[in-house]
């Protein structure tokens, strides 16, 4: 297969750990949106009581994010990642407890603290094992691990709320995070070429020289818009396709599930592609078309299932292709030097922006008294600009790597 020629064999098992990894926290937190037409009237929370539950975790995610970010060129990549990954299973199994909203916030915010840090340390591995390029390809597996929470962990996830209670999916992660976490323990070999490339001098220095460097901080302001775009729809995503489109409780699994395989189909070839064409114009092709079927999508009433998939399907591949290219793209801004302290400070304003994105989710967003979400069309309207206006921003991006980074 072209991946053999491309990907030495251990450079294809550091694909599917780090994939494996970002499959149980991109799990631990997309779990969430489907088990909020569950979890709001099982606790008796509303609407903004929720987006609080979803946005806490991305705060504290962000938060923890900015102080590692000093500290994340300062060790071995492997122990760095080791740590963050012990005290982000720690943290699920506590949600795995909750009894209380109280309890369940009080979770969210102990998982984000750990879990926040991963995204970007997995980026910082993937830049220093990986050349540029083949760092589309290595995303578009990567980034399947969006997918596979579909296809494997939300339907088996849903079918567990179902059948015993809210908390089973959250075990679920703890019991497949423990063994990837095992794996890259015995398996995984340490990183510590960027030690050699290190000043003396305090982490919080190094983190202040990262965020003050203009064409780091052009990227940071896309990234602001790329998550404002991801986290308004996903919170409500369940309720609105139960009480709006009319789509049972029951039929869930199968929507997310299509919708994960078609994902999972598209990841490899996306990720190829965005290395052929290039990773700014793939992500101009996924913008325009996600953008189109976001404003259809919000629109919508009662409508039978299989035109919601059809209109998931191909919304999840513009999405994928922006998640995809840009990430990608990004990998290639920061100097080997910096890599971990930008991957941290990228990921942090990725969290704090979607946790406000969220909050401000929850405040357009109304619940009427039947159930029914009101005003979902201001919202789509909202992530559709939000994401025109990306590619503006993404273009600086571009042109800073072809002409710095080439």
């Amino acid at each position: 297969m072209e991946q053999q020629k491309i990907f030495t064999p251990y450079q294809a098992f550091m694909i599917a750990v780090l994939s494996f990894i970002q499959f149980t926290v991109v799990l631990d937190f997309m779990v969430l949106s489907p088990l909020g037409a569950i979890l709001m009237p099982t606790l008796h929370i509303s609407p903004q009581e929720f987006g609080l539950v979803v946005s806490a975790y991305a705060f504290s995610a962000g938060a923890s994010g900015l102080l590692a970010a000093g500290f994340a060129d300062k060790f071995d990549r492997k122990k760095f990642m080791l740590f963050f990954y012990v005290g982000f299973l720690v943290g699920t199994a506590f949600c795995a407890s909750a009894q209380s909203y109280t309890f369940l916030l009080a979770a969210r915010i102990f998982t984000g603290i750990f879990g926040g840090v991963i995204g970007s340390v997995s980026l910082a591995i993937i830049t220093d094992v990986f050349k540029p390029e083949v760092r589309g390809r290595v995303m578009g597996f990567v980034q399947m691990s969006f997918a596979a929470s579909q296809v494997l962990g939300l339907p088996i996830g849903l079918y567990l709320a179902n059948h015993l209670d809210w908390h089973a999916p959250f075990w679920m992660i703890v019991g497949v995070g423990g063994l990837v976490g095992i794996v890259m323990f015995m398996k995984m070999q340490p990183l510590t070429q960027h030690l050699a490339l290190q000043k003396e001098g305090n982490a919080f220095v190094h983190l202040f020289e990262t965020v003050s460097k203009p064409h780091y901080l052009r990227t940071f302001l896309g990234t602001i818009l790329l998550a404002t775009g991801g986290f308004m729809l996903m919170p409500f995503g369940s309720a609105f396709s139960t009480k709006n489109l009319g789509i049972a409780i029951e039929d869930l699994p199968l929507l997310y599930g299509v919708t994960g395989v078609a994902s999972l189909i598209f990841g490899p070839f996306l990720g190829k592609l965005s290395d052929k064409i290039g990773k700014f114009n793939l992500f101009i092709a996924g913008t325009i078309l996600s953008s189109l079927l976001v404003g259809i999508f919000c629109n919508l009433g009662h409508t039978p299932l299989w035109i919601i998939m059809l209109i998931n399907v191909f919304m999840f591949a513009g999405i994928s292709s922006r998640m995809i290219s840009s990430s990608a793209l990004m990998t290639s801004v920061p100097a080997p030097q910096d890599r971990g302290a930008f991957m941290s400070v990228n990921s942090s304003i990725q969290q704090i922006s979607g946790g406000i994105a969220s909050i401000v989710a929850g405040m357009i967003v109304v619940k009427a008294p039947d159930g029914h979400l009101e005003r979902y069309d201001m919202l789509g309207y909202t992530v559709i600009a939000s994401m025109l206006i990306t590619i503006v921003l993404l273009k600086w991006v571009d042109t800073f790597v072809k002409t710095h980074r080439a």
